[in-house]
Parts: C-alpha cells; sequence; structure tokens
C-alpha cells in the first residue's frame, strides 16, 4: 500500500473553464490521489467554492485558506479569495493557516500581492500526517521575497509534524527552479537567514530522470506569457522513518495532456507516492524504529 499525492494550479476560473473542470476531474478519477494539494483557488464571498464544486461527491474532506483577494467582472466567484484548498480521503483532525511575508517583508514597495499556507493534521489508516499546501510570490525577479516566504513556509510545516507520525509532506506552486536559493534550501542545499532544512523533492527523488518542467511551452495556456519552460511545482517529504515507512518510491508529471484544444490547466500537476508499510525483511540493526528527523534539534 502506498499513500498517494498530487500537486496542481488550478489556474483558478481562466481560459475555458468548464471544460478544464471536466478535464482536472478525469484526471483526478485515474489517479484516485489520496491527498490533493491545490493552488489558485477560487471561494466567493457569496458561497460558491471551486474545489469543493470541482471534487462533487467525490470521498474527500476540503480545508481551504484564503492569500488574497479575487475581482474578475462575470466570475461566480467575484468577489471573493484567492488562495490554497488542501483534499483529504481521511479525516482533517485539525488545521492551521500562515501569513507568508509579502514584499514590503523583503525591504520593497508594497503591492497586493499576498500568499498563505495550510497546513493540516490527518488521521490516516497507518497514522497521523501533516500535510501543507502553499503558492509563493510568482515574479521570475522575486527571489528575495520567496527565500523568507520559504523560511517561514518550511518552519511552519516541521512545527506542524506529528510526532513520531508519517514524515511532514509539503507541496505547492513555489514559482521557482531547483537551481534557486530557494528551492536549494528546502532541499538542505543551501542556508538562508542562518538557517538550514532539509527535505526531499519527490521529482529528484523518485521521477524519471527528465528535466520533469511544470511550466511547459507546450501547454497553449503556458506559452503566451513568454516565459521559459521551468520546474516550479513541487512535493517535498520528509525523510523516512528507518523501517522505509515514508519512502518516495514514485513522481511523475500528470495532468499534462491535451485533448480537444483543452489542457487541464496552464501549469502540470505533479504525483507522488510514498511507502506506508515496512519495507519487506527490514531487521532494525541500530536497535531504534523510529524516524530519523533530520530536521530536528540535536
Amino acid at each position: 500500500m502506498t499513500l498517494s499525492v498530487l500537486t496542481l494550479n488550478l489556474w483558478h476560473d481562466s481560459g475555458p473553464y468548464e471544460s478544464r473542470v471536466e478535464r482536472v476531474r478525469d484526471w483526478i478519477d485515474r489517479l484516485d490521489p489520496d491527498l490533493i494539494g491545490f493552488q489558485e483557488v477560487l471561494r466567493a464571498d457569496a458561497g460558491n467554492n471551486q474545489v469543493t464544486e470541482l471534487l462533487g461527491d467525490r470521498p474527500y474532506q476540503v480545508d481551504y485558506v484564503e492569500g488574497s483577494r479575487y475581482q474578475r467582472e462575470g466570475s461566480k466567484y467575484s468577489p471573493g479569495g484567492f488562495g490554497n484548498a488542501i483534499a483529504s480521503r481521511w479525516p482533517i483532525l485539525d488545521r492551521e493557516t500562515l501569513a507568508l511575508p509579502d514584499a514590503e517583508a523583503a525591504g520593497r514597495t508594497p503591492d497586493a500581492e499576498t500568499r498563505a499556507a495550510i497546513s493540516v493534521t490527518i488521521g490516516s489508516p497507518f497514522g497521523e500526517i501533516g500535510f501543507t499546501c502553499s503558492h509563493l510570490h510568482w515574479r521570475l525577479r522575486d527571489s528575495a521575497i520567496r527565500e523568507r516566504q520559504v523560511v517561514a513556509l518550511c518552519d511552519f510545516a516541521l512545527r506542524r509534524r506529528p510526532a513520531d507520525g508519517f514524515p511532514p509532506i509539503l507541496v505547492g506552486d513555489f514559482n521557482a527552479e531547483p537551481e534557486s536559493a530557494e528551492i536549494r534550501y528546502v532541499s538542505g542545499l543551501q542556508s538562508l537567514e542562518g538557517r538550514s532544512i532539509a527535505l526531499l523533492d519527490a521529482w529528484k527523488t523518485a521521477g524519471d530522470g527528465g528535466a520533469g518542467y511544470t511550466w511547459d511551452n507546450s501547454n497553449s495556456y503556458a506559452s503566451p506569457e513568454l516565459e521559459p519552460n521551468r520546474r516550479i511545482d513541487y512535493i517535498f517529504a520528509g525523510f523516512p522513518m528507518r523501517t522505509g515507512v515514508g519512502q518516495l518510491t514514485a513522481c511523475r508529471l500528470v495532468c499534462n495532456d491535451e485533448q480537444d484544444g483543452v489542457w487541464p490547466a496552464d501549469h502540470f500537476g505533479v504525483y507522488a507516492e510514498l511507502r506506508t508499510d515496512p519495507i519487506p525483511g527490514f531487521e532494525d540493526r541500530w536497535g531504534l524504529v523510529g524516524g530519523d528527523d533530520v530536521n530536528a534539534e540535536r
């Protein structure tokens, strides 16, 4: 048995939205993920909720955090919120949200772009899981802001992980490439603000070795932006337990096909699987059965 995780930027209600919804639903039905992190999710002040409408009667519990306000003439979600949502196959036991540092925190002129994160504790058949979803500032030049955001975000996700539980999982649209300071920080390859942590990048750990672009100009919704191909959407996980529980075993791009001129979104999604049972024949030669939490204080 594995734990399956999907992250997808929904591109709010842009493009041929009703047709796109059917494409996203089809992918969710095919993948049948246990946990989903959505970004660019809309929730109208009047009550319309984009994710609950998209999922329909599929067996998920949903939670949401608003990152900023959304106003667009003709949208049934306007006026409303623009943020992140989590969908879980199993009960959501508790939740917490976090407002991320903005332009002003990075010494820049304040602007309207604000971001948030949501973290939940999930009661799964194999123990409690800490699952966190977020979306960072989008401009290529915004690395200084994203650096502050990932420090706050990782502190948040690691603080929320259940004691002796499944390794923490962090997903989202980070708007940063693997070589950037912000992603190197999350991956344990450099420090920021005198701090350092280390999570495993699912694509790097268990992908097919390709570029893994999630912003790809083959997608006709992405190409008009004239931005380069990039890998900017991620699933991160804490290090597995010594038994192998929590090990990333597979990762691939999803929601990455066109049918009759319709793509699911402007981003491709990322899907990963993590081990939930001990490795067959495992023997703990060190006399320890817990997880090796490389982010714990020594």
